[in-house]
């Protein structure tokens, strides 16, 4: 099993990704449950998403916290399709 990229700061910014792992909402979400190669697949954007964050000097963007409601509603989402 992949470790999870998770590093306790569920910051989501504007685009549902959180500002700590470099993961989407929807990528954090049964993280546990998903195949080896679907999480490195994940793990593959988040490199792409960490090297965008940090190699152009972006100003810190407004983030806020994970709510529950779309926590719930990510994982209604992903569980249905």
């Amino acid at each position: 099993m992949i470790e999870s990229p998770c590093v306790a700061c569920c910051r989501l910014n504007s685009e549902k990704v959180c500002v700590g792992c470099y993961r989407h909402i929807s990528e954090i979400v049964d993280w546990n449950r998903r195949t080896d190669e679907e999480n490195s697949a994940i793990l593959q954007k988040v490199a792409i998403r960490m090297h965008e964050a940090t190699s152009q000097n972006f100003p810190d963007t407004e983030t806020r916290p994970i709510t529950q409601a779309e926590w719930l509603a990510a994982k209604k989402l992903l569980r249905s399709g």
